[in-house]
């Protein structure tokens, strides 16, 4: 049984692939990437490296040809731009004969009013019309999402938000990688959709935390989305990235990122990393690159 892994160099890709060599041969592995030059270090530990680029399809039919089990980690970019992008993989996926497919979502893709489902709800439809079986890891927010207000925070600058009491998910890449290497490697996971995610916090929370963590008050403002704008152009976030962090605010605000699941201790046999433990990683790792 051969397995690959998509975007096998981008952060969480990284994280999945490293998971995936705890567990299985490097024999039974096989990574899709556009630049194979970045991934000679797995080449150099048995790991197969082909050369795909979801912008075109050709290389796709090359880089799943024999694969049984694939796992397509979502790509970024505009909702056109990934629409079109992940329509080659899947299509590219059932030319090649793929027995199962695993796909990185978001929380309740299906139903979800955020702006950021509806290339995962097109994705998650792409697939099923295919009829291969197929499992959607539908993640909730990354911790690494916020790193940037993190550093703000180990600046002397508040917690800023617009998002009201509004909860999310968040969690390590780490865990996420981990369930979906299980997913991906494991059986029994024929047609069925997870919901992984941390326990739902709202700002408040994760500011009270981050506070603990550094030994300090963190305290946090909450302004409407066109003060937030405003804050975030004053930082110096490009103007082309500010509507989509409003949107991302405007939708925690309206909950939809909110959702009880225990699905990712599940997955990984574990408890999900503590949310102060998380934090503290973090903390360190920015310390570290500074």
């Amino acid at each position: 049984m051969k397995m690959l892994v998509t975007g096998a160099t981008g952060k969480l890709g990284t994280k999945v692939v490293e998971a995936l060599l705890k567990s299985v041969p490097a024999s039974r592995l096989a990574i899709s990437v556009r630049n194979p030059e970045k991934a000679e270090g797995l080449r150099d530990r048995g790991v197969e490296v082909r050369q795909g680029d979801f912008d075109h399809p050709e290389t796709l039919d090359t880089a799943f040809a024999g694969i049984d089990r694939l796992l397509i980690i979502s790509a970024d970019g505009d909702h056109e731009t990934r629409i079109r992008q992940h329509t080659n993989a899947v299509a590219a996926a059932e030319r090649a004969g793929v027995k199962f497919i695993a796909y990185t979502s978001i929380t309740n893709a299906s139903e979800s009013k955020l702006f950021l489902a509806l290339v995962h709800r097109f994705t998650e439809e792409a697939i099923i019309k295919t009829g291969i079986p197929y499992s959607f890891l539908r993640n909730n927010w990354y911790l690494e999402n916020e790193i940037s207000s993190i550093q703000g925070v180990i600046a002397g600058a508040p917690w800023v938000t617009s998002a009201g009491s509004g909860k999310v998910g968040w969690a390590l890449q780490q865990d996420y990688a981990e369930a979906a290497a299980t997913v991906l490697a494991g059986n029994g996971h024929d047609n069925t959709i997870y919901e992984f995610s941390g326990k739902p916090m709202s700002q408040e929370e994760l500011a009270s935390a981050l506070g603990t963590v550094l030994g300090k008050e963190v305290p946090v403002q909450q302004v409407d989305d066109t003060t937030y704008a405003d804050i975030m152009k004053g930082a110096g976030v490009p103007d082309f990235v500010i509507p989509v962090l409003v949107g991302i605010q405007k939708g925690i605000r309206e909950d939809t990122l909110e959702i009880e699941s225990n699905d990712l201790e599940k997955l990984l046999g574990r408890p999900v990393t503590p949310i102060r433990e998380t934090l503290t990683q973090i903390v360190n790792g920015n310390s570290q690159t500074k």
